[in-house]
């Protein structure tokens, strides 16, 4: 009975529509005060990136996943060091989500700079008050490690003043151009929050690969360290040998590890600690 609705929301400050799709399980039924999962993608991703349509078809729950803005469907402008835009633009979907339909956020899915985004809106928003998980795939901590890769930037920045970043992204080549202060902008953005304004209650997994050359897995290790200290939620760490930032050919094993958690987040048998899902037959 599962559907799939694409939907364009108008975005409450700027001029464009961000677009996502709606998973419903019982679409016939009403959807005032039921649950919904939020499905974040990463940067030059999209709602279908990786592993987050997979997990949108199998998560036993009605989900919603969007493009940010500037982003394959949706309008407006991407920006390197743009994670305040990309949190109003979270801010607009959840008020549309609430406003349209009555739902209730209740699990907050993030790869990579949406797990970023949305953890930061877990942390200053209202309705983030009442989430009972967050799941956190690949992200960063060290914001400034954005430096680390800045040799690749600087002959273009020295001849035009700008770098042109071209990827494929659903198939369609696209080119994004990234500024100096685009870097300093992204080192600034305070992931810290966590420690201090991120719900008690909320249970967190995270996600990381150890071959990930993006963000390096100690990221993992820092975050594992502000969400285990908290009570009564409790963190959940999942390190996936050989995999990368993306999780090249080990997508389903990310859609398992989240899926298998889940069912004992929802069992309550969750404990702080290390989450060693699937691996028992191959130590």
């Amino acid at each position: 009975m599962r559907t799939s609705t694409k939907l364009r929301i108008p975005h409450s400050q700027e001029d464009c529509e961000l677009v996502g799709v709606l998973e419903q399980l019982a679409p016939e039924e009403p959807t005032h005060g039921r649950k919904i999962a939020l499905i974040l993608h990463g940067t030059m991703g999209h709602k279908d990136y990786l592993f987050q349509k997979r997990l949108a078809l199998r998560f036993p729950l009605d989900s919603f996943r969007f493009d940010f803005r500037g982003n394959h469907e949706s309008g407006g402008q991407w920006t390197q060091g743009g994670f305040a835009q990309d949190v109003q633009d979270l801010v607009t979907v959840v008020a549309y989500l609430r406003n349209t339909y009555g739902y209730d956020i209740d699990v907050v899915v993030g790869h990579s700079r949406g797990s970023v985004v949305g953890m930061h809106w877990l942390c200053t928003s209202e309705e983030g008050q009442s989430a009972r998980a967050m799941i956190n795939v690949s992200g960063r901590y060290r914001m400034h490690r954005i430096y680390d890769g800045v040799e690749v930037y600087r002959k273009e920045w020295d001849t035009q003043g700008y770098y042109e970043w071209k990827v494929t992204v659903a198939r369609q080549p696209v080119v994004q151009r990234i500024y100096p202060h685009d870097l300093e902008e992204f080192s600034r953005w305070n992931a810290a929050i966590v420690w201090e304004k991120f719900p008690a209650n909320i249970d967190v997994l995270t996600v990381h690969g150890l071959a990930d050359k993006t963000v390096p897995s100690y990221d993992a290790v820092i975050y594992s360290r502000a969400f285990g200290s908290r009570t009564p939620g409790t963190h959940s760490l999942h390190l996936i040998e050989e995999a990368d930032h993306n999780f090249t050919n080990r997508q389903d094993e990310v859609v398992e590890c989240i899926l298998e958690w889940w069912d004992a987040l929802n069992q309550r048998r969750l404990k702080t600690g290390i989450w060693m899902t699937g691996v028992r037959g191959k130590l």
